[in-house]
């Protein structure tokens, strides 16, 4: 049991930097860190090819920390699930509340941004919940409120994950999920206002609110002791039909490869 949830950090820990690296944003809260009552958490490297921002057909590769922890009363931080406080004591059922980042868009010298200007990082508040029905399952979904532009976007996402053991040393992970968006959040990510047509040279472009983006992912974790693993993530995303219609998006579909060395505490 003790193996299984110090895995389960790692997968958190995983699914929540690959959709940082390619979202913009957090992901569904996975909080299963340690039981309830009980502090854990996990530290490592992490290493991801990722589009340079979501609809973008140009790829970057990062390095990054990942760090996240849960202590016994029911707070937690972390690069996955931002800082919040969980305020269930069931092992099965985890909601409460948290604070996250948008963490906006930078146009640089991206072709297809250009004049577009920059989309600057903006806190977010919201509520979460993780539900797990029965071993190696479980449902996710949150809200976040404070993205974009005007620090006035929302979005929902919601997400299933199951994972198995296929040998001792090996387990084998997959997960759906969605993000859901208001139209606030979609003007700042794929909208084109007068003023951006003017200097981009793009039609004016006011996409409705709706499905943002839907993901598909596998990940394969092996277990180097109870407290050391590696896990690899390869995941697909396709845009919804609003965001693919947007001129700044330059490819429907993306994919990410993660690939995380992670110490269990």
């Amino acid at each position: 049991m003790k193996q299984l949830l110090s895995y389960l950090v790692v997968t958190s820990v995983l699914w929540g930097a690959a959709q940082t690296a390619t979202a913009q944003s957090f992901d569904s809260v996975q909080l299963r860190h340690a039981a309830p009552g009980v502090d854990g958490g996990t530290v490592g490297l992490a290493a991801a090819s990722t589009p340079k921002y979501l609809g973008s057909d140009e790829r970057s590769t990062q390095l990054f920390p990942s760090i996240s922890y849960q202590w016994a009363n029911g707070w937690f931080a972390g690069l996955d699930n931002g800082i919040g406080y969980n305020f269930s004591r069931n092992p099965a059922l985890h909601y409460g509340l948290r604070l996250t980042a948008d963490l906006g868009r930078q146009s640089g010298d991206l072709v297809a941004l250009r004049g577009m200007g920059d989309v600057d990082a903006k806190p977010e508040l919201g509520g979460f919940v993780t539900y797990a029905p029965a071993e190696g399952l479980a449902l996710t979904g949150s809200v976040r409120w404070g993205s974009g532009q005007n620090s006035n976007g929302a979005v929902v996402d919601l997400g299933a994950g199951y994972s198995v053991a296929l040998a001792r040393q090996w387990r084998l992970g997959t997960q759906l999920s969605a993000t859901l968006a208001d139209s606030q959040h979609m003007q700042s990510y794929f909208g084109v206002d007068a003023l951006q047509a003017a200097r981009s040279g793009y039609a004016v472009y006011t996409p409705d609110a709706g499905l943002r983006d839907a993901r598909l992912g596998l990940s394969l974790t092996y277990v180097i002791n109870p407290r050391i693993f590696v896990t690899a993530v390869v995941s697909g995303s396709a845009l919804g039909e609003a965001a693919k219609n947007s001129p700044v998006a330059r490819s429907s579909n993306a994919n990410t490869v993660v690939l995380v060395l992670s110490h269990a505490f």
